[in-house]
């Protein structure tokens, strides 16, 4: 891909990206959030949250099926918009839900599940932005840094779990993310499994060294 294409296409995810902020901004100048303007701003960006975390998981998958390299580009991207929605998503129920009540908001993490789950998430994404400069790249090692943002993936099971038990009996969309997850995960096991066994029949083909003449005993 060119350098032109590759701008234009980040050009494109950055308006992607932002358009939900913006959809947020005009529907709140307009007064049009809704009954509950909080529950509407807090499940938005959630949800967007969710989609973004999971596009950046694909760009992998993508590379793995259809052998394409363009979408290894855009990970990073899509992972600092991830955690930029989240931090929104939890600033959100942290300032206007609380008011940085923290003995109040402990509780509800300690007391509702997927509340746990969802900073669970928030706290596995962390390490991620934090890391995710080529500097930190360099400092960490690539076997480690790539390690350690594998995160990501902890990160998506949780978000999915917070969906699934917060979402009310008759919503289905928490499914369609969940198998979403289910199909990412999936064919990173098997291309884990199928270089697994490359390696495993590329060692069985290295012939083994010939063995060393065993030496005479003299006094035999």
């Amino acid at each position: 891909m060119t350098r032109p294409a590759r701008i234009a296409l980040k050009v494109g995810v950055w308006g992607v990206c932002l358009a939900p902020l913006a959809l947020l901004a005009y529907r709140a100048w307009t007064d049009d959030l809704g009954a509950n303007p909080i529950s509407f701003i807090t499940n938005t960006l959630g949800d967007w949250t969710l989609r973004i975390l999971l596009a950046s998981l694909a760009m992998t998958p993508l590379r793995i099926v259809f052998g394409l390299s363009w979408p290894i580009t855009l990970r990073r991207l899509l992972g600092l918009f991830t955690f930029a929605y989240v931090c929104l998503h939890f600033a959100v129920w942290s300032v206007l839900d609380f008011f940085f009540d923290w003995p109040r908001m402990w509780a509800d993490i300690v007391k509702r599940p997927y509340i746990t789950m969802g900073i669970l998430a928030l706290l596995s994404l962390t390490p991620l932005a934090a890391t995710s400069t080529a500097g930190m790249i360099r400092r960490l090692g690539a076997r480690n840094w790539t390690r350690l943002h594998r995160l990501a993936y902890v990160a998506a099971i949780c978000a999915v779990l917070h969906y699934l038990w917060l979402a009310k009996v008759g919503v289905n969309d928490p499914y369609w993310y969940a198998a979403a997850l289910v199909l990412l995960l999936g064919i990173r096991a098997w291309d884990w499994g199928r270089r697994a066994l490359r390696r495993r029949h590329a060692r069985a083909a290295v012939p083994s060294p010939p063995a060393r003449p065993r030496a005479e005993n003299p006094l035999s």
